[in-house]
């Protein structure tokens, strides 16, 4: 079976943003592109219509754009397009069993608006078995895309540091070895209340924590820079909540890369703070990557 990235197509800025996106890291990755639109009234493909009497004629013509387009620009690109009748949730999970990972246009969240998780996006990204890749079209993607390769950011990594995380340093490591950049490991400790003093913050404390999240931080990317020595690696550790450690680190990122822990089918899509705060306030691609 080939091995291919899917990109959930609907015409929206922040689609054809992500299918650019798609595109340009099938390319790297030596992978086919499948742009998926799906339309529960999709009907059977007729024969000797008229286009004005095909009612699957602006699907077909939202595809076509889309893949002309990407074609142009990656003329190696395999590059298919697939329409499904399917409501879009079912049609994206659906996918996402027969693909490496989805890429999916995000819309740029105001704080009121990051209270309501209902957007298809967030929901396929909650259930979903395989990396999902959200972009914005909100100029800082296309601005970089524009600028050229030199101008795009590292990768970065949020790593919690306790549980496995190697679903993610696979992902991580993989991304910037197709790509070339370096990779920043971040990870953030909210400072415990037992470290505060009458006088301020004791600093023994705080060095015990920071010393013990770096030997972890060194044993979990120890084997990915063995297996991947061509790619440079830094890390952060921060006393401040993870939520707003990986927030500013993503500033002038390439891509942020979050994990979130599989549940359950019955317990519904979920994500946890730090995942949340990247998929809303980050204005560079983030990757959500489950893990167990």
């Amino acid at each position: 079976m080939e091995r291919v990235i899917t990109v959930g197509l609907d015409g929206s800025p922040e689609s054809l943003a992500a299918a650019r996106w798609g595109a340009e890291e099938a390319q790297r990755r030596g992978l086919v592109l499948r742009l998926l639109h799906a339309w529960p009234l999709l009907v059977p493909e007729p024969t000797h219509v008229p286009a004005e009497l095909d009612q699957n004629y602006w699907a077909k013509r939202l595809v076509h754009n889309a893949r002309t387009e990407l074609q142009a620009h990656h003329p190696g690109l395999t590059i298919v397009g697939n329409l499904v009748a399917d409501d879009a949730q079912n049609a994206l999970l659906q996918a996402a069993t027969e693909c490496e990972m989805l890429v999916l246009g995000s819309r740029g969240l105001t704080p009121v608006e990051s209270y309501f998780l209902g957007d298809i996006s967030m929901i396929v990204v909650g259930r979903s078995e395989r990396p999902v890749v959200l972009v914005r079209a909100d100029g800082s993607t296309e601005e970089a895309r524009a600028a050229g390769p030199g101008a795009v950011g590292d990768i970065v990594v949020a790593l919690k540091l306790h549980g496995p995380n190697d679903a993610l340093l696979d992902f991580a490591f993989t991304t910037a070895a197709a790509r070339g950049l370096p990779l920043r490991a971040v990870h953030g400790h909210s400072t415990p209340l037992h470290a505060y003093t009458p006088w301020g913050v004791d600093h023994t404390v705080t060095q015990e924590i920071v010393q013990d999240a770096q030997r972890r931080l060194n044993q979990a990317l120890r084997p990915w820079c063995e297996k991947f020595p061509g790619v440079e690696v830094t890390d952060a550790i921060r006393l401040e909540s993870p939520a707003s450690v990986v927030v500013a680190a993503a500033g002038g990122a390439g891509l942020l890369i979050v994990g979130r822990r599989r549940r359950h089918p019955d317990l519904g899509p979920h994500l946890g703070s730090v995942a949340q705060a990247a998929v809303h306030h980050a204005r560079c691609p983030v990757a959500v990557v489950p893990h167990d």
